[in-house]
Formats: C-alpha cells, structure tokens, sequence
C-alpha cells in the first residue's frame, strides 16, 4: 500500500516522510511548519520567497531552495530531493510543469487543506467542517456564518481562503466546534473527492457560478467541475442558491452521503427545505419539525440593511450564512442576533462619503463581471469606475446590462483598450473616460477627477472594476484603500 494512504491522522507515522512545499506564501509556510512538526523532511521551493518567513524556516528545521528559470530547468534540482510527496500552493495552474513531472513520477500532491483535512485530529474532538465557494461572496458568507455560530456559542474559526490557513485553525491548541472554510476554486481543483484524502463536511454550499479564472482553469467546464467538488461526501446539508440554476444541478449531480438534504436559498418565498424571505422577514423553513406547515424568524431586511449587506448579493449572502449556521446548530435567535451585529468588510459595497449630492462606494472586491453587475443592480444612476486585469473575461454583457443606468464610465487598467472597445460596441453615445496613468500613485487621484467631473447630482461613483487589481495595485484591498484616500484627498477629509 502506498504510504500516503495511511497518513490520516495528526497521529500517523509522518517522520523521515520526505516532502517538497512549492511555494512559501501563507498556505505554503503554514504547510512546511505543520509537517516539521510531525517530524517530516520538509524542502520548500519557492522563487521569491517571503524574507520574514524564509529566516524562520532554518529554525523549525525546514530547507529552502530558490527556483531558478523556468519550471522545466527547475525539475533535476528537484528530482534531486527524491519527494514523496509534494503540497502545492493555490496558485499554481494545474499545466505547471513541476505538477506534471510529480503526476508522471507518482509523487503524491496535495494541497494544504487535503493535509489539514488528514491532520484535523490534533485536537479532540475534532471540529466539524462548513465548506463555502462561489464566484462571489465567500469571505463575506464566511465572516457571517463564523459570528452567528459564535452568537450560538460555539467555538467557530473562519479559515482558508480567507487568508487564515486551515492549518492554523486545525492547530490551534485550544480547539473548535467549527471550522468555517472558504475554498476558492484553485484549492477545489486540488482536492480528491474520493480516497482517505477526501474531505467529509458537516455542510457545504456554491454561492452561485459565473464567468471566472477561465484562464487559469483552462476553459468555463473546468472551473465549474472545480466548484462543484465543495459538495462531494456532504453529510447533512447541501446549500445551494434557487436563483442560481448551476449550483442546484451541482447538488443534484454530488455524490454524498445518505441522508445528507439539500437546501435552497433565496429572496423569495420559501419551500419546505429552504430559507428565504416573507414580507421582509428572513424565515427558515428548513430546520424545524413542521417545516411543510410553519416557519421560524430568522431576523429582517432591516437588520440586513444595518450589516452593510442590502445589495441582491448581500441578501443572498447573508441567506446562505443563516442556512450554514442553522444546519451547523445555530439557534433562530443566535442567527438574528449575530446579524445584528454583524458588519461587512472593507471594499464591499462600501460608502466612503456623500458630498454635493454624489455619494461615493468602494467595492473594489468587485474582482469579476459577476460581482459587478450586483454593486451596478444597487444603484439608480453610476459613474462607474472599471477595468484591471481581465482575467479572460469579456465585460460585453455587462455593459449591456447596465448602460440605462450609467451616467459615464471611468476606464482604468492594462487591458484598457479592451474595455473602452467594448463600451464602443454597446455603448457608444455614452461618456467614457480613459485613466492613462499607469503609476499606481496617480491612477486613483486621475480616476477621481475624472469621475467627479461627470458626476451630477443624485449619482453614485461607483468603484466596481470587474477585473483584478495585481496589474496596477497590489491587491484589491490596496486597490480600493488608494480610492477611498483619493475620495477624501478631494473633498477636504484626510
């Protein structure tokens, strides 16, 4: 039997395991420290390696090499290592040469959350899993479901993609109820749905699917096979979004384990198995008893408007979040409550001031077309500030879905010429202004002029790239932190 199969468990046999960490971001170090400690060899190859953490590495007894050249001249030094095993980090495509030589050479790969999924055990009892993806929304489902567990009082660690490692939450001595995992499609890619690496959640949902990180993927039925997988082995509830007929054929399509139910979200009136809303109620008529006759109050759309979250996809986030906590043991009081509490993250659909009649939002998490048309649905009338790094996708339809409500468009970006091509196809009477500005310290003051000198009264500027930042900024957070320092840098408020 391979050796691999047999590590399941904090408290398997994993010394002298001879393993390779590509990469040596969060996930990666967090993987090369969790396997010293189980007493494996650990080489971590990476090409620009984090200082901080390359100083640790000695330390906790794990080697580091720097990749030179490209992946291809990298394999004999790798080779060299004689790997077992190799834990890739996230971003690497699944064409990168150094994953194909592993496959072909029957070297293991993992990802980071397939080791924590095996080592789960290191603190008993081991904490129930909560899987969530989607195109959109997953850190902010992954935020909320967190704090109405916690209003529940349980012991819930948000975790994953969200920028915490699995491996720390599985680590932590003082153990959980709960993980909350957030999984973006690159992690999904990785993970086996069968086989002793598999993982087994308590509840898992897709919060909806739309065009994304095709490229990375390889093409549209790639990513969303790769979606699809949060469902595999699902033990009690699958949470899926009525208004989003993709995720419902994902939950029809899963294998899980018997037993488990599938449960639907949504803004309308609910069915039996299903959370939704009633005359501005949220209800849940999925988790009690006499769901075919009755309901129970969750909270309403005005504890929803106070959380920051009254967009369409804000509801729907805040919808899944309830039905995860419910199948998780939250209590209908602790859901409200917790929602009461509850406030959204920096860069979602966040206003950063209202002067002279413009009022002016930060939704620089708007990372694709999907999560822009929902920031666009919010708003009357929009200066919209759009462009970055395409990632594959074309704005075409979105452009046409939206040019009734734009007053003009602000283009930012490398791939300009793409956008300002596509506004010219759908929407060629419309104002569009290009930022030529490509030093990262002037593109948002030139966006900002450029936007409040078409703005008009009554109008939203509205910072909704649909594309990622990584050309320009160095993520979307720095992204929308220079935008709101440019909003108040104009108007007088430092």
């Amino acid at each position: 039997m391979n050796r691999l199969d047999d590590l399941t468990s904090w408290h398997s046999d994993w010394s002298g395991l001879r393993v390779l960490v590509l990469g040596l971001g969060v996930s990666g170090f967090a993987a090369a420290d969790t396997l010293a400690e189980l007493g494996a060899r650990v080489t971590v190859a990476a090409r620009t390696p984090d200082e901080d953490r390359a100083r640790i590495l000695p330390v906790i007894g794990v080697d580091l090499i720097a990749l030179e050249g490209d992946d291809e001249d990298a394999l004999p030094q790798l080779a060299a290592l004689e790997p077992e095993l190799l834990i890739v980090s996230p971003g690497f495509r699944p064409d990168n040469a150094i994953l194909r030589w592993a496959a072909g050479a029957g070297i293991g790969v993992w990802g980071d959350v397939e080791l924590a999924w095996r080592v789960r055990d290191k603190v008993a009892p081991a904490a129930e899993w909560v899987l969530i993806t989607g195109t959109n929304g997953k850190t902010t489902t992954t935020q909320l479901t967190a704090t109405l567990l916690h209003e529940s009082g349980l012991r819930a660690a948000p975790c994953g993609n969200i920028g915490v490692p699995v491996l720390d939450a599985v680590r932590d001595p003082a153990g959980f109820d709960v993980l909350v995992v957030e999984l973006s499609s690159f992690q999904l890619h990785q993970l086996p749905t069968e086989g002793p690496g598999a993982l087994r959640p308590l509840a898992s949902t897709c919060l909806n699917l739309a065009e994304d990180h095709y490229d990375w993927h390889g093409g549209a039925q790639a990513y969303r096979d790769a979606k699809a997988k949060v469902y595999a082995n699902t033990r009690y509830a699958c949470v899926y979004n009525r208004a989003d007929d993709a995720t419902m054929r994902m939950v029809e399509e899963a294998d899980v384990e018997e037993g488990a139910r599938a449960i639907g979200f949504g803004a309308d009136t609910p069915g039996p198995s299903d959370v939704g809303v009633v005359d501005d109620i949220i209800v849940d008529r999925a988790f009690l008893d006499d769901r075919h006759r009755s309901a129970l109050e969750l909270g309403t759309l005005d504890d929803v408007r106070l959380a920051g979250l009254a967009t369409p996809h804000g509801l729907a986030n805040v919808l899944a979040a309830a039905a995860l906590a419910r199948a998780a043991g939250a209590t209908p009081l602790a859901v409200r409550d917790g929602l009461r509490r509850f406030r959204v993250d920096h860069h979602r659909t966040e206003i950063v001031l209202e002067s002279a009649g413009i009022m002016w939002v930060d939704d620089s998490k708007a990372t694709n077309p999907h999560a822009a048309n929902s920031a666009l649905s919010a708003f009357r009338s929009v200066v919209w500030i759009v462009g970055g790094l395409l990632k594959g996708v074309e704005l075409d339809a979105l452009i046409v879905a939206h040019k009734d409500r734009l007053r003009a468009a602000v283009v930012i970006g490398v791939e300009r010429q793409a956008v300002l091509a596509a506004f010219e196809r759908h929407a060629p009477e419309l104002p569009v202004f290009e930022v030529e500005a490509d030093d990262t310290e002037q593109v948002m003051r030139a966006a900002v002029e450029r936007s409040a000198a078409a703005a008009r009264d009554g109008d939203t500027v509205l910072l909704a790239p649909a594309a990622a930042s990584m050309d320009q900024f160095t993520d979307y957070a720095d992204r929308g932190r220079r935008f709101q320092a440019a909003v108040r840098e104009r108007h007088g408020d430092r």
